[in-house]
């Protein structure tokens, strides 16, 4: 009996090989610590499974060093940490595609990862997947007091403020150091925009901020002078330092306006895809393309797919439906 799973055409998390070796199996232990106990040894099904423990037993069968993937074996912590990251990236596009089949799927790859990364700890005598789920049940039920404990009948910004109380008396918990900054825990893998968010909202705890939108729109205007001057003196260095600075302010802003700069520059990047096909459409019923057409042809496209949006067209913008406006 041989497992068959399929290979995704990345090459990523899923085994470098179409099929893995039957194996005996380890004890799938719980939030004991404990991993030197082993059960009787049984085989893999290979067939697919509702169940939790099918998942931790494949991983662990291409984990076994003789039997299992090759490629599986030779991933560590540090090389597998890029797919979590875009397995956690793909999720996030099923659900801005409104494609719950591929959010299933999606979901599935990134409890692999979950699955991955506790299988190497087990090897390592450190954690096993039981405790992780140990762990994340435990947090979960002491930071909702509210539903498991005495408080009751909190309104959400009063859960919201909660729920942050105690992750701040976490980490203190967690550090005798009494010199941690204010700032510390924010993890330096997130996305740049996203950290920044963070950032800020952690310094403005403490009063470090701005109480108006406005005067931040003044500070966007500063450094996008600055990044004027840099340019001014052909110092390229400078005025990429000087951008981060832009983005950082616009990072600000968008906090104030209590808007998700990543969920904002993701929706803007649809808007840029979606526009410049309907360019690449209009000049192909031309004759033409992108690469033969001139920025003057290609910014009046550009206006009328700005119209289209404006006009509510912005969910089919088509060529002919454009030719077809009377608006236009």
């Amino acid at each position: 009996m041989r497992i068959t799973r399929r290979q995704k055409t990345s090459g990523g998390v899923i085994c470098a090989q179409k099929t893995c070796p039957k194996e005996q199996l380890p004890y799938i232990g719980g939030p004991s610590r404990s991993f030197k106990h082993k059960s009787p040894a049984v085989s893999v099904e290979a067939k697919p499974s509702r169940d939790i423990r099918r998942l931790i037993e494949l991983m662990a069968a291409l984990r076994t060093p003789g039997s299992g993937c090759p490629w599986d074996l030779q991933q560590t912590f540090a090389t597998i940490t890029a797919y979590t990251i875009e397995e956690a990236y793909e999720v996030a596009d099923a659900i801005q595609r409104s494609d719950l089949g591929d959010l299933r799927d999606e979901l599935g790859d990134l409890l692999l990862q979950v699955a991955f990364h506790a299988r190497m700890a087990e090897e390592q005598g450190a954690f096993d997947f039981g405790d992780v789920v140990y762990a994340i049940t435990d947090k979960l039920v002491r930071r909702h007091p509210h539903v498991f404990g005495d408080l009751k009948h909190l309104s959400p910004e009063a859960v919201s403020g909660l729920w942050e109380q105690i992750k701040s008396e976490e980490r203190r918990g967690k550090s005798e150091d009494a010199t941690r900054s204010h700032l510390a825990g924010i993890p330096l893998a997130l996305p740049a925009l996203t950290r920044a968010f963070k950032l800020q909202a952690k310094a403005g705890e403490v009063g470090f901020d701005w109480n108006d939108a406005r005067l931040v729109i003044d500070k966007i205007r500063e450094e996008a002078d600055e990044i004027e001057a840099a340019l001014d003196a052909d110092d390229r260095t400078e005025a990429a330092a000087e951008i981060g600075d832009l983005l950082f302010a616009l990072v600000n802003l968008a906090r104030h306006l209590n808007a998700d700069p990543e969920a904002s520059l993701r929706a803007t990047n649809a808007k840029f895809e979606r526009r410049f096909a309907f360019i690449e459409r209009a000049l192909a019923e031309r004759g033409t393309s992108a690469e033969k057409a001139t920025l003057v042809e290609m910014e009046q496209l550009w206006s009328d797919a700005k119209r289209a949006e404006a006009n509510g067209k912005d969910g089919d913008l088509t060529p002919e439906r454009m030719r077809d406006s009377p608006l236009l």
